[in-house]
């Protein structure tokens, strides 16, 4: 049964270079007619997915603090009409930190929202201006003190490894973000992603990544200082104090259902993987014709959902029960882990197996790709 419900909102003011999102700028948005669309999704999911209160509830995107208040109210009033809400349900917004969205953070936490995810990205402005953000660093600024004064709980996004930047540069700027009192802090690594204006940037010699060591260096620093500041890592990415974590992330990281609906959203319940239209055109026109957004439906093989428990459990750092995964998919500890690999691994300090309970080190983080595509059997993975 679904916990976790994804509402996508795919619209932008501009286009950041760094994005590979489904987002979309538009000169005007029809709300009256996404008001009834996302309603019309929504319970279409319900009838396939329901019978358990919500525990959580994500506002994605694109940029859904664009969003009026009132759409944002009339979907939580649905989603709870037709799931029921858990009486300490986590309700989340992202937005942009402009003065313009920070206006209606009343409104929004009257709307039902409790906790806030502000695309900070940076505390400079000619990071900023690099980055394509629109916001200024007085503005972004600004507009968490008004998060943190309507929501109980604020979390904020910074980019780091970006070209040039050293230690002391993102000492400081880590230091100063640590250093303003949320309980959660998103702290990701510059990736230039196929399709994306930074990656047309880099090819035509515009400006060079920073390197794998330099990068590295920064995701260590990364860890130390955030761990001493209360707020160890408890995904690769993903800082909290203890139980601030998101946990509609941790829902995806745990590989339990969640619904997704809105253009672009992908979902998994009962053993299926349901992926919506991408574009907003052809997300409304599939609503209209056939009450919901879906573009693809297909049920997952066994082998195929327990290859997405591993690689997504394995990002956290309280790691996988493997006992609880041979239950869960009835398939042999052999088929799951690659043991001799495993212990190798823990050997050299990257990963770690007491109990039944894996992890990967944090000396293993940074490798993750390399750790998984060795320590998930290939013929699961390929399954």
């Amino acid at each position: 049964m679904a916990r976790a419900l994804y509402i996508h909102w795919p619209f932008c003011l501009a286009k950041c270079p760094y994005c590979d999102f489904n987002s979309h700028v538009r000169d005007s948005v029809d709300h009256a007619q996404w008001q009834e669309a996302l309603l019309a999704d929504m319970r279409f999911e319900a009838e396939h997915a329901g019978g358990e209160a919500l525990d959580s509830v994500f506002f994605g995107g694109g940029t859904p603090s664009l969003m009026p208040p009132s759409l944002v109210e009339r979907l939580l009033i649905e989603a709870e009409a037709l799931w029921g809400f858990a009486p300490s349900i986590e309700i989340t917004l992202e937005g942009n930190p402009s003065s313009v969205e920070a206006a209606n953070y009343a409104a929004l936490a009257s709307a039902g929202i409790n906790r806030a995810s502000l695309g900070l990205q940076a505390l400079d402005n000619d990071t900023l201006r690099f980055l394509g953000r629109l916001h200024d660093a007085d503005e972004g600024l600004a507009a968490l003190d008004v998060a943190q004064e309507h929501f109980a709980r604020v979390s904020f996004d910074l980019i780091y490894a970006r070209p040039g930047q050293s230690a002391a540069d993102w000492q400081a700027e880590l230091a100063r973000a640590l250093g303003m009192g949320t309980g959660h802090l998103s702290l990701y690594q510059l990736t230039i992603e196929p399709g994306t204006r930074f990656e047309t940037m880099v090819r035509l010699g515009e400006f060079a990544p920073l390197d794998d060591d330099a990068a590295a260096d920064l995701f260590a620093l990364t860890g130390e200082m955030t761990a001493a500041a209360g707020l160890p890592a408890y995904e690769v990415s993903n800082h909290a104090r203890p139980r601030d974590e998101s946990r509609h992330n941790l829902t995806y990281w745990r590989y339990q259902d969640y619904v997704g609906i809105g253009p672009g959203a992908h979902g998994r319940r009962r053993g299926a993987a349901t992926v919506r239209h991408r574009k907003p055109e052809n997300w409304l026109s599939a609503v209209a014709r056939n009450g919901h957004g879906i573009a693809e439906e297909r049920s997952l093989g066994t082998n195929e959902q327990a290859a997405e428990a591993l690689l997504m459990g394995l990002r956290l750092r309280e790691g996988i029960d493997l006992a609880a995964m041979t239950r869960r998919f009835g398939l042999p500890l052999a088929e799951l882990i690659d043991q001799a690999k495993l212990q190798f691994y823990a050997s050299k300090g990257l990963a770690w197996n007491q109990d039944g309970r894996i992890c990967i080190t944090p000396q293993g983080m940074p490798l993750l790709d390399g750790l998984l595509s060795e320590l998930v059997p290939a013929g699961l993975v390929g399954a």
